[in-house]
């Protein structure tokens, strides 16, 4: 996978590039692990946690 996107989910970050953990972290995501979060996109989560989606991929991106 070349760079994170809004359809990228939480468990392919979670595999690709841990590094970006702490960045959901910040956003309220502390039940990364939890098998309802694992599935979901980074678009679906930035809504849930009101955050701009596009903010979101582009600092997991730089993480």
């Amino acid at each position: 996978m070349d760079s994170i996107t809004k359809e990228t989910t939480i468990g392919d970050i979670l595999q690709i590039k841990p590094d970006a953990v702490p960045v959901l972290m910040e956003i309220g995501m502390h039940c990364i692990g939890c098998p309802s979060s694992v599935g979901e996109t980074i678009e679906q989560a930035a809504m849930v946690h009101g955050v701009d989606a596009d903010e979101l991929v582009q600092k997991l991106n730089e993480a």
